[in-house]
């Protein structure tokens, strides 16, 4: 009772905030069935060990904190000054983590998403505006009065064509940006469909740093720069590798582990076939089969010691053993490439989207679900 009057009193105060006026019996009646499924939740993620340590759950602390433009004092003085405790407020955010962990867990291996589905998405009208190139514009206007003469216009040109050239070449732009009709401005992030139309068709052609030259309308000459974009033009760097991976134990130490890595990697060098090696010492279980092949992989893909070795390695070549928190590895690098995965993030940005959407779909219904099944005594 103590624990639903406390929720009560929260909710009663939202709600006065907020204005609305809604009946006692329907909020006792919503509260009590909202704390009955978190009451359900929490006992299946006790049923399976799944807890928050303290440093995952002051790294949230933190984050929400920085969301509130606070460090993690300030955002203690601001929780104390409204009636809130501090450990009050961190056992709320470790309940509500541990809820978000058990939904995860439960819904989103009841979401199937299909290649289809991603290419139906892509194909619609909202498809298109939200997985669209995203770019970042500096903008200067050369401003005319709307009755400009031959000889206003003439000197506008020269003064845009001046800012275009000194942009271009480098060079410091401003003294020239004091004049009383230049006016600069950051156009921020846009779509492509949210752009001006003056230079919109123009913005999948040009790259990142490039400026174009001076565009005329009928409010003047305007110099527009690409500062950076974001799904357009998407060229990394690739690697293909192979790699032995070896775990210590209680019957072989971390010397001998580094010893018998550094022999495979000998081994391999005088002639013996990689392929073969992995798939007869390795304990990567995703790839010894395959031959320690890990396919073409993208910065950010493999842990950082991994990256390292992998990147410091020439084609062709093994690398000396390395540790990560795996284990012991020797990485062996086939190829480079540079790669557009430009349609894989859209590709990406429509699963995520879907994801989302079937999400809040799957998880009203899984929680009806664990509502109906549960034995629930209301005394």
């Amino acid at each position: 009772r103590s624990e639903l009057e406390d929720r009560l009193a929260q909710v009663r105060a939202n709600i006065a905030q907020s204005g609305q006026d809604i009946p006692e019996e329907r909020v006792r009646r919503e509260v009590m069935d909202m704390m009955i499924l978190e009451n359900i939740q929490m006992q299946m993620a006790d049923r399976v060990g799944l807890r928050i340590n303290d440093e995952q759950l002051s790294a949230a602390m933190a984050r929400i904190a920085a969301q509130n433009n606070m460090n993690l004092e300030q955002f203690r003085e601001a929780l104390n000054a409204s009636g809130t405790s501090y450990a009050a407020a961190r056992e709320q955010i470790r309940r509500e983590m541990v809820l978000q962990q058990v939904q995860r867990g439960n819904v989103n291996q009841r979401i199937q998403i299909t290649d289809q589905e991603i290419a139906n998405y892509l194909e619609s009208e909202e498809g298109r505006k939200r997985t669209a190139p995203e770019y970042h514009f500096a903008h200067i206007l050369v401003a005319l009065p709307s009755d400009a003469t031959s000889a206003q216009k003439n000197k506008a040109r020269k003064q845009a064509d001046q800012l275009y050239q000194a942009i271009k070449s480098g060079k410091n732009v401003d003294a020239l940006l004091k004049a009383d009709n230049v006016r600069a401005s950051d156009l921020g992030w846009r779509k492509q469909p949210d752009l001006p139309s003056l230079f919109a068709a123009q913005a999948s052609l040009v790259q990142d740093g490039e400026v174009l030259e001076p565009l005329e309308s009928a409010s003047g000459f305007h110099i527009v720069r690409l500062l950076e974009s974001r799904g357009h033009n998407e060229v990394i760097a690739q690697t293909r590798a192979r790699h032995i991976l070896l775990k210590s134990s209680a019957i072989r130490s971390e010397k001998d582990t580094e010893k018998l890595a550094a022999s495979l990697r000998q081994r391999a060098q005088k002639g013996e076939s990689f392929h073969e090696l992995a798939k007869s010492f390795s304990e990567d279980i995703g790839s010894a089969q395959e031959g320690g092949d890990l396919g073409w992989t993208s910065p950010g893909q493999l842990v950082p010691e991994f990256q390292e070795a992998m990147e410091s390695t020439e084609i062709g070549n093994i690398s000396k053993p390395f540790k990560s928190r795996y284990g012991w590895h020797i990485v062996k690098v086939e190829d480079r490439r540079m790669q557009d995965v430009t349609m894989d993030l859209r590709r990406n940005m429509a699963r995520n989207i879907l994801h989302e959407r079937k999400f809040e779909e799957e998880l009203d219904i899984w929680l009806r679900k664990i509502r109906d099944e549960a034995y629930v005594d209301i005394k």
